[in-house]
């Protein structure tokens, strides 16, 4: 279905609300760390999902943002504020700590697109298969025609399984001959 543009009012569903936010929340985090990484900004959001849990994300805490926009004056508006230019050490650490949670949300982002194609490969082998009727609504012979294409299908990946594995072995040893052959 690809992206698409969508409208910008409340999603009525509860359930669909809940999955925007997660979604959504991920993204805003992730786009507060690229500009707290990028441009040594000082960031913290909190916020709160629809059914009142407290979520947050700060850089370098949420603390400690909170305690200069809450002491604020023009001397520190332009100043480094004296814990992080004390402890080089913790804004190694937050440094580090930023970097794996960019690593984190990447592969939270892949996983979900991985399950939004395998969703997708579900159903469209649904729409291609001759078992399109759910389950408890299957009579016996198409129970035991289904058992039946589930062993083909077994026994189809045993196979796939042993050629990836031969090949991959056959790869392996060819690395090993040449690295021989280089020493």
């Amino acid at each position: 279905m690809g992206r698409r543009k969508i409208e910008m009012k409340m999603v009525k569903d509860s359930g669909s609300r809940q999955v925007t936010f997660s979604k959504r929340r991920s993204g805003l985090f992730k786009k507060a760390n690229e500009l707290a990484t990028l441009c040594a900004a000082q960031v913290a959001i909190v916020v709160f999902s629809p059914g009142g849990k407290p979520y947050s994300f700060g850089h370098p805490s949420v603390e400690a943002v909170a305690e200069r926009f809450l002491t604020l004056n023009l001397r520190s508006r332009v100043s480094i504020p004296r814990q992080l230019v004390a402890q080089p050490q913790r804004e190694a650490k937050v440094e580090r700590l930023s970097r794996r949670l960019n690593a984190i949300l990447n592969k939270l982002q892949a996983e979900m697109k991985q399950g939004e194609m395998l969703d997708e490969a579900v159903k469209a082998a649904r729409k291609r298969s001759k078992f399109r009727k759910p389950i408890n609504e299957i009579n016996l012979y198409e129970l035991i025609e289904m058992r039946k294409a589930m062993g083909q299908l077994r026994e189809r990946v045993k196979q796939r399984m042993s050629e990836i594995e031969a090949s991959s072995s056959l790869l392996l040893l060819s690395k090993m001959a040449t690295k021989q052959a280089e020493s």
